[in-house]
């Protein structure tokens, strides 16, 4: 029984004078821990109504997959192309394998934190309950405004994809545009069961066509394609390992900033792997299934990115006539460097099928950023920052008002119809990321908050479920790299005369976190919390409660399956397939 479901019978059984040894239990635990299992603040307490209440139909491998699922995109089929081309293969490698580190580390103490006590407010609960309020209240506003924007720029993205079979001239991109916009939100608004489902599955698929990828471009590299010529190392001696950046007189500068040219590019790809602190509050047992989803991260971080772009370094050099076009191309299977490789190696017919896998790709991101967006608002409801009817769910648990307000900001999408879907597109990575960042950066912070809040209160970390590894150095390193990164990410804007759309769209969300996380420290008069004051036990017994159970189940499933001496399809999952899919 989840602490929602506990919380919502107690009031039920009050009501109705029944169950009274329950209601002792209940107010024994107020006694034991002070303002109680449930927070006093009718806001914090939200989620556990009914009516408000999100269901947790979210199993591992659905937690597992949307976690990669949700990153793999156009960052890296697209994106991957014009860092190449500006760069060259060593930055491009370095740049995607640095930036991969540092969301590893994102991940892990995000993991520490949703299986100590899953929150429905996600990263705002987080922030709140164990930094500073108005820092809850900056970061769920900051994430919400990213995924505001991040499901129009993959729809902007899906339109680009359909003008390489179609042309914008035979058929207005808008048609394509509303076509995403009502599919997605079908999908969405059938239950979270229907969407993680479905979604798993559109996940598989993309990893399948990753490894797909992977193989293809290892095949070219070492000569398997029609032209019989074993590539090797070859373009990173001939035209180079480093391109130094354009504008730049001394050559080893130029590769430094070349270097940081490609971390922007690789925030966006990997912009989306955090999404997992959201999916928690859907989540059966997170304490056993978030630790799961973390640990994969890492090896599908080094398999997915990592040796996809070392791979297309090798096959594509970066002064390569037909990956220049591609950056400058409007439609998806043109402008992705993946399809240069493959014509250079003379394969026929295979530009359709990429484009066709690019389309998955950018089908199955919007869907899961619409799903993000929605219960990002639904958060900030329950934790009394925005208009609580945005909390209000239907008996599928959707949050009906809030899946409504982000589906109509996917109009923003209709803005490629009057101006070039690329350039749009451009615009749109570029707020994403800094607003990617800046949500890592509060994941860090509130991580270090926590862990200070543990010590003070003579809480061993390795009770814990899940600890984040490399403490206590690692969170401090990755916050001070992620705020370097935030600040340098668009510099390069400042070298070849000034472009003041690259700017704003860039440096926007610096701005805006300050002046949200300002008003409202100064409006409410907030503090960060005392470590020692720090909440760490409302709701916690029932989430413990919860995982016993779980612990119960597993065992119950394990003697069953030894004395009928058979396997079940969850068992071959897990043994065989869980590490990819």
């Amino acid at each position: 029984m989840t602490s929602a479901s506990i919380s919502y019978d107690y009031e039920k059984n009050l009501d109705k004078g029944r169950n009274s040894e329950s209601i002792e239990v209940y107010d024994a635990e107020i006694e034991r821990y002070g303002s109680g299992v449930v927070d006093t603040n009718e806001d914090a307490i939200l989620a556990t109504h009914e009516g408000y209440r999100l269901k947790q139909h979210l199993k591992a491998r659905h937690v597992s997959m949307i976690a990669i699922g949700g990153a793999l995109g156009t960052g890296l089929l697209i994106g991957s192309g014009s860092a190449l081309s500006g760069s060259g293969p060593a930055p491009l490698f370095i740049g995607y394998g640095f930036i991969g580190l540092l969301v590893y580390m994102v991940m892990c103490c995000l993991g520490e934190l949703a299986t100590y006590i899953p929150l429905a407010d996600g990263f705002s609960g987080y922030a709140t309950r164990y930094a500073d309020p108005a820092l809850g209240f900056t970061v769920g506003y900051c994430y919400l405004f990213k995924y505001l924007i991040v499901t129009p720029n993959q729809i902007t993205a899906g339109a680009m994809v359909l003008q390489y079979w179609v042309s914008r001239e035979t058929v207005n991109p808008g048609v394509w545009i509303t076509m995403f916009i009502v599919v997605i939100v079908l999908i969405n608004i059938f239950g979270v069961k229907i969407f993680g489902e479905f979604e798993f599955w559109l996940s598989c698929l993309k990893v399948l066509i990753v490894v797909g990828l992977i193989i293809l471009l290892f095949v070219i590299m070492l000569g398997g394609a029609p032209t019989h010529d074993r590539l090797g190392f070859r373009y990173w001696k001939d035209p180079g390992a480093f391109k130094p950046y354009k504008g730049i007189a001394d050559p080893s500068k130029g590769k430094f900033v070349s270097f940081v040219n490609v971390l922007v590019t690789a925030v966006f790809a990997y912009s989306g792997t955090e999404l997992v602190g959201i999916t928690v509050a859907e989540a059966e047992n997170p304490r056993r299934n978030v630790p799961k989803a973390i640990k994969l991260t890492f090896y599908r971080i080094l398999i997915f990115y990592v040796l996809s772009v070392f791979l297309l370094g090798m096959c594509v050099p970066y002064n390569d006539p037909l990956l220049i076009s591609a950056t400058k191309a409007s439609t998806s299977a043109n402008a992705s460097p993946f399809v240069v490789a493959i014509k250079n190696a003379k394969i026929g017919g295979l530009d359709h099928v990429i484009n066709a896998c690019i389309l998955i790709f950018i089908f199955s991101a919007a869907n899961s950023d619409l799903y993000i967006g929605s219960r990002t608002l639904y958060g900030l409801a329950i934790n009394g920052n925005a208009p609580r009817f945005f909390g209000k769910v239907n008996r599928w648990g959707i949050p009906y008002f809030a899946l409504a307000l982000c589906a109509s900001f996917c109009c923003l999408a209709y803005m490629s119809v009057a101006e070039s879907s690329q350039s749009v597109f451009s615009y749109f990575v570029n707020v994403v990321s800094i607003f990617g960042l800046l949500t890592w950066i509060t994941i860090l912070i509130t991580h270090i908050c926590f862990s200070r809040a543990l010590a003070a209160q003579g809480v061993d970390k390795s009770t814990l479920t899940y600890r984040a590894p490399f403490q206590p150095y690692g969170p401090w390193i990755a916050l001070v790299l992620c705020i370097i990164i935030a600040f340098i990410k668009n510099f390069t804007v400042f070298i070849n005369g000034f472009n003041y759309k690259t700017f704003i769209t860039g440096y926007i969300g610096l701005p805006v976190y300050v002046i949200f996380y300002t008003v409202y420290k100064l409006w409410f008069r907030t503090k960060m919390r005392d470590p020692a004051e720090v909440d760490l036990v409302t709701l916690k017994h029932y989430i413990d409660e919860e995982e016993e159970e779980g612990k119960i189940k597993d065992q119950e499933r394990r003697e069953r399956l030894k004395a009928s001496g058979k396997k079940d399809k969850e068992w071959f999952y897990e043994k065989f397939l869980s590490w990819l899919f």
